[in-house]
């Protein structure tokens, strides 16, 4: 009754059809394969390398090919390869497939051919008696009814010769087509890292809008009340309490703007482009910019753009010397690439210092700690009190990057602008910033230029 039952499952069918639709519409896969066999012979000259990499390509493409009709008659499914690397011949996901278009169809054809062997002979077997009346052949009676046994014997085992082919096909999917387990692993890690970096965006957001609409409207209001009391008020010493008062709102409103700056620029409201393009336009040395993006970045990578542009031109535009700028941001399928190119006397390196002795006041609220210093620093500057700088690892009026103590803006009691940048910030506060976002920074400045900075980031849109 088993075996008869599976007859009568629509599993059954959706599976014997999955076997004879494989054997058709896997040919041109299984062309695709042969050609890569060959061009594997050829791949001594570089046609056969070429025409190789051309056919990995293609064949990066057809594990969707291949899930369309498991999806529709089976219900398998997997989940979309990581985006192609730049080399196809050094692509795994490309070989596993070409693999499979091989090995797969070598399968499927086998499996269609002796599914068939087995239906034909089972029904022809089965019906032998019927002929036998019809036209009584070299058997007996009862030999066209042993005939009939074997050919239901072989319509029976039909369904499970199916099934095991099916099996053996979906131990290759698991293997060729689906991710590893570890790369699973490690998808799965990303997208985590990737919604823990939404949430911090999103919250960064949210605090940045309730300063601005909230705190920096009162110290708005603030200030105004006091110069209305300052202005009406006949006491000398009540007056110079409101000047001072205000001048201290004044200060304060200045900074906390500098650290909702620091959070999310507006000038990324529009776009990555048009920031770069404002940062180029606002450096003290001529800049280009060409942005050649296929989409938008997500927050955190295009914050992180931005604060590196805006250090390397404060870098460029204090120690390089240099007379231009070009700054380039592209994308492949896998990687943003960002280069900034001047031609300057050179001589940077990750993790040495950035900045030269002091002098400038220091940054931060007024009566802050000295400027400069620091353990990748020179010497410390004057007094606090400066003008805070802007963006994280804080810029300064005086001179550029400050460096509070947690990258915030404006400095603070380790560094102002006018002394050296201290450690945590500049080109080695850089790269652990795009290794924060699993990239990497290069620095490529030998002594008498030109300087090329490299930061790539992964491409997550």
């Amino acid at each position: 009754m088993i075996l008869l039952r599976v007859w009568a499952s629509a599993r059954w069918w959706r599976e014997l059809a999955f076997v004879l639709s494989g054997a058709v519409l896997r040919l041109p896969t299984t062309a695709l394969a042969l050609l890569g066999i060959a061009a594997c012979g050829l791949s001594v000259v570089i046609f056969g390398l070429a025409l190789l990499a051309g056919l990995l390509a293609v064949a990066r493409r057809t594990p969707a090919y291949f899930r369309a009709p498991a999806r529709k008659l089976l219900g398998w499914d997997w989940p979309d390869a990581k985006p192609a690397s730049r080399n196809p011949l050094t692509d795994s996901t490309a070989w596993r497939a070409l693999a499979y278009c091989f090995v797969g169809f070598a399968l499927i054809y086998t499996g269609a051919y002796f599914t068939v062997f087995l239906l034909g002979s089972g029904l022809a077997a089965l019906t032998y008696p019927a002929w036998w009346f019809a036209e009584a052949g070299d058997h007996s009676w009862a030999g066209s009814w042993l005939v009939a046994g074997e050919g239901l014997l072989l319509l029976l085992a039909a369904p499970w010769f199916v099934r095991l082919v099916v099996f053996a096909d979906s131990l290759l999917v698991r293997g060729l087509l689906h991710p590893s387990k570890a790369a699973r692993r490690i998808a799965q890690l990303e997208a985590g890292r990737a919604a823990l970096q939404a949430d911090a965006a999103a919250l960064l957001r949210r605090v940045e809008r309730d300063l601005h609409d909230g705190t920096q409207a009162r110290l708005v209001t603030l200030g105004v009340q006091l110069a209305r009391i300052e202005h009406k008020t006949d006491e000398p010493d009540v007056r110079a309490l409101a000047a001072d008062s205000r001048h201290t709102v004044t200060e304060a409103l200045a900074e906390l703007r500098d650290i909702v700056r620091g959070m999310h620029p507006p000038a990324l409201d529009d776009g990555l482009e048009i920031a770069l393009s404002t940062l180029a336009a606002r450096s003290a040395v001529p800049a280009t910019v060409r942005v050649d993006l296929a989409g938008r970045p997500p927050d955190a990578t295009a914050s992180a753009i931005y604060f590196t542009v805006a250090e390397l031109l404060t870098n460029v535009a204090r120690h390089a010397k240099a007379t231009r700028v070009a700054i380039v941001l592209t994308d492949d399928p896998t990687r943003l690439t960002l280069t900034v190119h001047d031609d300057g006397q050179g001589g940077a390196a990750v993790g040495a210092p950035t900045g030269g002795p002091g002098g400038g006041p220091g940054g931060g609220v007024p009566g802050g700690g000295p400027g400069g210093g620091g353990a990748a620093g020179g010497p410390g500057g004057g007094p606090g009190g400066g003008v805070p700088g802007g963006g994280p690892g804080g810029g300064g009026a005086a001179g550029g990057p400050g460096g509070g103590a947690a990258g915030g803006p404006g400095g603070g009691a380790a560094g102002g602008p006018g002394g050296a940048t201290p450690a945590g910030s500049g080109l080695a506060g850089l790269a652990r910033r795009a290794e924060a976002l699993d990239g990497g920074l290069r620095v490529d400045s030998p002594a008498g230029g030109p300087t090329i900075v490299t930061m790539t980031l992964p491409r997550e849109y």
